[in-house]
């Protein structure tokens, strides 16, 4: 303001804000954490236009994956499609990976949103369509991608083994036949199930061969775990080796077949430690391999259910 009434004061004109921006933000599911890292997303890149003088934000595009939704991008569809309108001139995303699912998705788009002469931001990657080469960012986005896959596997080996560390993994109450999940999520015998289980390996201490117990289920009419006629030799050989039946639970190294964490009274057993001890003393004479100086051989006799009877084998 001014005291000389000849002189009057023009303020500056503000710019005009023609540049015309979306936001798109994109979580894996409505947990209350990803919620929350959708709001933070949310804010940081509203804050990030109101930054610049020329831009104008048209709308927000938010995409939340969920067990109803799947795998759908409504919002991703309708901001291309706005795209496609020429209704927008620049997309401001969190990351790359914030932006499409996989590295093929992110190229796909860029490329369509190129052709249309849309500008894409990445703000964590601080990569801007309109100063990379598109070589460069194609290299670029492939190198963040396998890095983040890298990551993203190392976090879920991490997540498994903390849980299997502290007791919590669920893979301590899969169930097998003979129990069933409770309320909770617990292992729980299943009387009707567990019952069968004791008779295969009743059936087997009595020396019976494992062809001979499937005989006798069939006769029995008794249905397997997936509720067929036909038992096979893999369903019972597995059953007579699972320490699930005496209460314990092994996790293993997925291809390296080592114990990490052995939980002991995990869950009700079904058989007592002294017949499953029993019963695996039993396979291993059974064996028809042997560890010989020049590798395994096969003995030169097959184990006959018919000459032998086990009885003697409680006694150990």
């Amino acid at each position: 303001m001014t005291n000389n009434p000849k002189v009057h004061f023009i303020p500056p004109r503000l710019p005009k804000r023609e540049k015309r921006v979306g936001i798109y933000c994109r979580v894996s599911s409505n947990s209350a954490e990803q919620l929350n890292s959708l709001t933070a997303q949310v804010s940081a890149l509203t804050k990030m236009v109101a930054g610049v003088p020329h831009w104008l934000l048209v709308d927000i595009y938010i995409d939340i994956a969920s067990s109803k939704t799947g795998s759908s991008r409504k919002e991703f569809t309708r901001m291309l499609d706005d795209c496609q309108a020429h209704n927008l001139d620049i997309i401001l995303t969190k990351s790359i990976s914030r932006f499409g699912r996989d590295t093929v998705e992110v190229l796909e788009a860029l490329h369509q949103l190129k052709t249309l002469n849309i500008r894409v931001i990445f703000e964590q990657e601080s990569l801007d369509t309109a100063d990379t080469d598109s070589a460069l960012m194609i290299s670029i986005i492939e190198s963040i991608a396998q890095a983040e896959n890298e990551s993203r596997s190392d976090n879920i080996k991490w997540g498994i083994k903390q849980r299997a560390a502290q007791g919590t993994s669920k893979l301590y109450n899969r169930k097998c036949y003979g129990y069933k999940n409770g309320s909770d999520g617990s292992l729980i015998i299943d009387d009707a199930e567990a019952k069968n289980v004791q008779l295969i390996f009743d059936i087997y201490l009595q020396g019976k061969s494992i062809i001979g117990i499937i005989k006798e289920l069939e006769e029995l009419g008794i249905k397997t775990p997936t509720g067929k006629d036909k038992w096979s030799k893999r369903t019972i050989d597995v059953m007579l080796s699972n320490e699930k039946y005496i209460g314990v639970v092994r996790l293993l190294n997925s291809g390296k077949n080592e114990v990490h964490y052995v939980s002991e009274n995990n869950n009700p057993p079904i058989i007592s430690k002294e017949k499953f001890k029993a019963v695996q003393i039993e396979k291993s004479r059974r064996s028809n391999i042997i560890k010989g100086e020049v590798g395994n051989q096969r003995k030169s006799k097959k184990y006959s259910s018919k000459k032998h009877q086990c009885g003697e084998l409680w006694k150990e």
